[in-house]
């Protein structure tokens, strides 16, 4: 396993990492070096691309195994009823691989699909299994299913490996959930929205050394760019959105963000 100590030089340069993207989307085919490039310049060190499907799994390692400051989570969305179920073996096998951080994303979701969902849960489990052989944390999506998806965390003794609850938008009570599993809490271009006020009492409270930045591109675009296709080198707008709701330098937010995200993809290097 690779060192989590990030050098103190990155930590004064005040890098930031996006911890959830889809590069590999066909929303951004030929694009990845002006993406690379605009990470760059907007001091975006780091980007963790989590899986999604199976089928789409091969492409991607490939774009994150040509790049060095690219990781990549393996797992199946709870939105994709089609393609590839993993089973526990599979999900392990494609963990091995070096650039493989993280397990997910996995998790629950009751918004976009009805009916009986025991499937749902079934694969969630499969996941979370997957991750405490291997040892890597657990990218968390949840919509509408809080409730079962902190009762299957329980169950399943995720605590033993966290990870991080993405894109968060749930209640306070939610997330001193998850943060009693030990899991990271993250914030996307949500939060830049007017309207986001909960969310941004939220993103003042969370502990800071529990707290993690992303953009989900190619959604939810933070001011001054909603409405358009995100991309990770946006991270930089809900970075400094957060720093100014805490009252704290935005080298501080990016370090301490920068710090969270090693410390927990413990297999990353920078």
């Amino acid at each position: 396993m690779r060192s989590s100590v990030v050098p103190a030089s990155i930590l004064m340069n005040a890098l930031l990492v996006d911890s959830h993207c889809h590069l590999d989307f066909p929303d951004y085919a030929n694009e990845q070096p002006r993406l690379l490039a605009a990470m760059a310049e907007n001091g975006v060190g780091w980007a963790l691309c989590a899986g999604v499907t199976l089928e789409r799994f091969p492409a991607m390692l490939a774009m994150v195994e040509a790049h060095d400051n690219l990781f990549a989570g393996v797992g199946v969305h709870p939105d994709h009823q089609e393609g590839c179920d993993p089973t526990v073996n599979e999900l392990l096998s494609l963990a091995t691989h070096p650039k493989v951080v993280a397990i997910g994303e996995t998790g629950l979701d009751y918004y976009r699909l009805t009916g009986d969902l025991e499937w749902q849960r079934d694969r969630f489990r499969r996941h979370i299994h997957a991750a405490k052989d291997c040892g890597k944390p657990l990218i968390i999506h949840t919509r509408s299913s809080t409730e079962d998806t902190i009762k299957i965390l329980r169950e399943e003794g995720a605590d033993s490996v966290g990870g991080v609850f993405h894109c968060f938008t749930e209640s306070a009570k939610v997330a001193q959930q998850a943060l009693d599993l030990g899991f990271y809490i993250s914030f996307s271009g949500i939060v830049t929205f007017k309207n986001a006020v909960a969310l941004k009492e939220m993103a003042r409270v969370i502990p800071l050394d529990r707290l993690l930045v992303e953009t989900d591109s190619p959604y939810l675009a933070p001011v001054p760019h909603r409405g358009k296709r995100n991309e990770p080198a946006y991270v930089r707008h809900v970075a400094e959105e957060i720093a100014k709701l805490r009252e704290i330098e935005y080298s501080a937010l990016a370090q301490a963000t920068t710090r969270n995200f090693f410390g927990l993809f413990k297999d990353a290097h920078t």
